[in-house]
């Protein structure tokens, strides 16, 4: 049976589907085709979580015009060229202006792994790279993968930027985990200004905390993660108990960098 022609599926559907065609529930039932298809599917949608590479820098060390000039006309337009990237944006400390932050959304994290990126990451870093890097101090560099769903994108064009990372001891991380899931990211997505908000568990870590959780906020304006909405949202009895158990945290208020003419 040409079962790709039948229901339109991609090729590695159509590999499982061939492999659970002949299996049968508990009773001796034939598998359904429609069931198999969904399953199929949705183990593909979860197992396709979105990455998210940071990289901080406090740049006071260099010159802001070479600084400026060696991320906007060679580090992004690299790292944009590279397949999986899907954008890559940067930040400017809101209170700070020598703190610098880019993200970059991931198809998946697979993409950091890829040849064409290890030829510009890593060992491979081209000269000016080195040079600029190494006068610089780091502040952060996270390889996290998207929390569930995991496919969601950063909004176009955010005015503002807040991260929050931290770790958790032990015994609250569970509790952690569902007051961010279940109370905090809703509370923050509904007030007015915030517009999306995104959890990340970070896979690759280099800071002063190696944190292992990150909270990615777009907001219309940095003023919006200091407003009276955003602390009533925050002050809650769930978050006074799992307050204690925080460690290591690292917040940053940024808005968007802009290119000087």
């Amino acid at each position: 049976m040409d079962f790709r022609s039948k229901v339109g599926c991609s090729a590695s559907v159509v590999r499982a589907m061939m492999r659970f065609e002949s299996e049968k529930i508990p009773d001796g039932t034939p598998v359904h085709l429609s069931c198999v298809i969904h399953t199929v599917e949705e183990k593909a949608m979860a197992d396709k979580r979105m990455g998210l590479l940071v990289a901080g820098f406090d740049y006071s060390g260099v010159s802001e015009e070479e600084f400026n000039a060696w991320y906007d006309t060679e580090h992004i337009p690299e790292r944009r060229a590279v397949p999986g990237f899907i954008n890559c944006e940067r930040w400017i400390g809101a209170d700070n202006p020598k703190i610098s932050l880019a993200t970059y959304d991931l198809e998946s994290l697979d993409v950091l792994q890829s040849d064409a990126y290890r030829k510009i990451g890593g060992a491979n870093l081209s000269p000016w790279s080195k040079r600029m890097t190494a006068k610089s101090k780091r502040i952060c560099r996270f390889e996290a993968l998207q929390m569930p769903p995991g496919n969601q994108r950063a909004p176009a064009s955010a005015p503002a930027l807040l991260i929050v990372s931290m770790n958790v001891t032990p015994e609250a991380e569970a509790d952690f985990n569902a007051w961010y899931d279940k109370e905090h990211i809703p509370a923050l997505s509904k007030v007015e200004g915030c517009l999306s908000a995104r959890r990340f568990s970070i896979v690759n870590s280099a800071s002063d905390g190696n944190q292992r959780y990150l909270a990615v906020y777009h907001l219309g304006a940095p003023g919006v993660c200091s407003s009276d909405a955003w602390k009533k949202a925050v002050d809650t009895e769930w978050t006074a108990r799992v307050r204690p158990h925080f460690r290591d945290p690292l917040r940053i208020v940024l808005k968007r960098y802009e290119r000087k003419a």
